[in-house]
């Protein structure tokens, strides 16, 4: 069967889309075409560059988390910087470009001088991967082609209109990270760099500007979490995996094998009703476009 994927971002909740990925291709799902959002948007450029569930998930174990987010001198202002990041994806995907890619793949992200989403899918992987991730105010603004960008979530947390864009007709399998609307919100805490010692990282997140910070970030998730709810019901996925994800933060340090785990559980508990879905909607899609199978 053939099939679109749309993931959504949630920080390093992602980790789950790997597991999500791996049971597709074990249960013959054939991925076509995949869109991402923040780290939903690394994971799509990854997959759709050729790199397997197991390659992708490796990269990510190989990281050091602790590392990420120190500044560089390329990074504007931002509470955290993505230093870390550009290291990892100088290794994962070098200097290579949207045309490189093994099947069509997009990311989303948002211009704050014109307020509309942006979709990439064209130019430098890493820029485009860079924009996508770029939470507002705690990572750096990305400027690209007289843009300004921030993380596509704040418009488009799960990007299923944008994976129907990249192919018509097929079924669309959204994977979204954030809390269902009901789930209490959780308490969030800065990443702290190593160099730093115990007792003063702890100071610090005792600190006036840290707890601010948390009630930012606990304001943002349940904005993000309104809009991928409203934007899921208006967008219409032919299926949605919801992996249980939600007691881990953004920014969160986690094992990686761990999380992934919770993707390939929610994929589980969700095939019955995917396969009935995804059956129907390329029925239809044959007859409307003569695709699916």
């Amino acid at each position: 069967m053939e099939i679109t994927l749309a993931l959504g971002g949630g920080g390093a909740k992602g980790n789950s889309h790997v597991g999500v990925i791996r049971r597709l291709e074990q249960e013959g799902f054939k991925i076509r075409a995949v869109a991402g959002t923040s780290f939903g948007g690394l994971v799509a450029v990854l997959y759709a560059l050729g790199k397997s569930p197991d390659e992708i998930q490796q990269l990510f174990e190989e990281a050091d988390q602790s590392r990420l987010f120190g500044h560089f001198a390329e990074d504007g202002p931002s509470l955290l910087g993505v230093a870390g990041v550009r290291d990892f994806l100088a290794r994962a995907v070098g200097e290579k470009i949207f045309d490189d890619l093994k099947i069509p793949c997009a990311v989303t992200a948002v211009d704050v001088l014109s307020g509309g989403e942006v979709i990439l899918s064209e130019g430098s992987l890493k820029n485009a991967i860079l924009s996508t991730i770029a939470l507002p105010g705690i990572f750096p603004v990305q400027r690209l082609n007289g843009w300004e960008l921030v993380d596509g979530g704040v418009l488009n947390p799960v990007p299923v209109s944008v994976a129907r864009m990249l192919s018509p007709g097929l079924p669309v399998v959204a994977v979204t990270l954030n809390d269902p609307m009901d789930k209490p919100i959780s308490t969030y805490t800065i990443p702290m760099p190593r160099i730093l010692p115990r007792t003063i990282a702890e100071r610090i997140t005792r600190m006036s500007f840290a707890q601010s910070l948390d009630i930012f970030m606990r304001s943002v998730d349940i904005s993000s979490r309104a809009v991928a709810h409203f934007r899921l019901e208006l967008d219409k996925p032919d299926a949605i995996i919801r992996p249980r994800v939600h007691d881990i933060n953004l920014l969160e340090k986690v094992v990686v094998a761990d999380v992934v785990k919770l993707g390939e559980q929610a994929f589980d508990e969700a095939l019955p009703q995917l396969k009935h879905a995804v059956s129907w909607s390329a029925r239809i899609g044959r007859k409307l476009f003569g695709t699916g199978r």
